[in-house]
């Protein structure tokens, strides 16, 4: 579904991303991890057709998001990590320019845009103006205009930032149905290991630009050599995470 080859990104002297190859396959939740800095969100805004390369490729499903960038978006389905919106329109008013902007029919919008207001339970406030809504409903809006066009791949940064217990649930019980077809493909970045733990069913580990470890969970135990280590512990051994406690010790805290 993904394939990205010999990917780069320069700002200026700075290489955010350094000749990264990676292939997602289809009907998978791929975990795309790494500590700030890493290149995460560079590489996801590549992806999405927000930001250009400074050399390689990227296709998502056999289209090229450069050349042929408006075809590609057409598959895409993008949800950053904060959601940006006009917050001015309410929240079906949100929905049916959303769904302009990928060419969808009133016919096929109108069904389609009660379904994920009434899954993200946003159907009471679907005619309050955004400004109103809190951070978590405002994710959840954001998460059902990216859902609104039934997307092949659903890139995700940070899913959880702002969903209460209940949106969470929601969330991991979707991004697991969405690839249960084999059909569509979810890309997430997240901080929080034990989401992508218990979610991905690969991972890539992203360190300095580079890809440093890829694989499943017991693949990634192998590469370290730990048979019963944590996601958590494993990231932190490839990307030379500081120990906390010394940490604090150093501080006298």
């Amino acid at each position: 579904m993904i394939h990205i080859e010999a990917l780069t990104k320069r700002f200026g002297d700075f290489a955010a991303i350094q000749s990264l190859d990676l292939h997602v396959r289809r009907g998978e939740v791929f975990g795309f991890l790494g500590p700030n800095g890493a290149g995460k969100t560079t590489t996801m805004k590549i992806l999405v057709g927000l930001a250009r390369p400074t050399s390689g490729r990227v296709l998502v499903g056999g289209v090229d998001v450069v050349r042929e960038p408006i075809r590609a978006r057409q598959v895409v389905g993008y949800i950053p990590d904060r959601p940006y919106l006009y917050e001015k329109l309410t929240a079906r008013e949100f929905l049916a320019f959303t769904a302009g902007l990928f060419g969808l029919r009133f016919r096929e919008l109108a069904g389609r845009a009660e379904e994920l207001l009434a899954l993200f339970d946003l159907e009471a406030w679907a005619d309050e103006l955004v400004e109103s809504y809190s951070h978590g409903m405002k994710q959840r809006l954001t998460m059902a205009a990216a859902l609104l066009h039934r997307p092949e791949l659903l890139v995700v940064d940070e899913p959880m930032v702002g969903l209460d217990p209940r949106g969470a649930v929601l969330v991991k019980s979707l991004f697991r149905r969405m690839v249960g077809d084999g059909r569509s493909t979810v890309f997430l970045s997240t901080h929080t290991l034990e989401v992508a733990e218990e979610l991905c069913d690969r991972v890539a580990i992203l360190h300095q630009g580079r890809v440093i470890a890829l694989g499943s969970l017991a693949e990634l135990r192998l590469q370290v050599g730990d048979a019963g280590g944590r996601l958590e512990e494993l990231f932190l051994r490839l990307t030379g995470g500081a120990d906390a406690g010394a940490v604090l010790e150093e501080f006298h805290l």
